[in-house]
């Protein structure tokens, strides 16, 4: 697995391999941290990457790493959205 990838565990045990596209903190629910992702080789009708986020939180033991949680509240979705969009808009202008 190379660094700038994750798995995901899905509801039906089924790993998922997954780039990470970015990551960000966001005070306003808790001071969370964020990760956004593309699912590898899923693709939407328009044959777009299928993204997906989720909150991150850091292991506070000897072997480090993180777990993943569902992000549960709409308003929580809709800030996530948002940094999605300005990201993929600064994409498109560096382009």
């Amino acid at each position: 697995m190379e660094e700038n990838q994750i798995t995901i565990v899905d509801e039906d045990g089924n790993e998922i391999l997954c780039n990470v596209e970015f990551t960000f903190d966001a005070q306003e629910f808790g001071n969370k941290s964020y990760v956004v992702f593309s699912l590898i080789g899923e693709y939407d009708e328009d044959g777009e990457p299928v993204f997906d986020a989720m909150i991150y939180q850091e292991k506070e033991d000897e072997e480090g790493g993180g777990q993943l949680f569902p992000i549960e509240s709409e308003a929580e979705w809709d800030m996530v959205q948002e940094v999605f969009n300005t990201f993929m808009d600064e994409e498109e202008s560096e382009e």
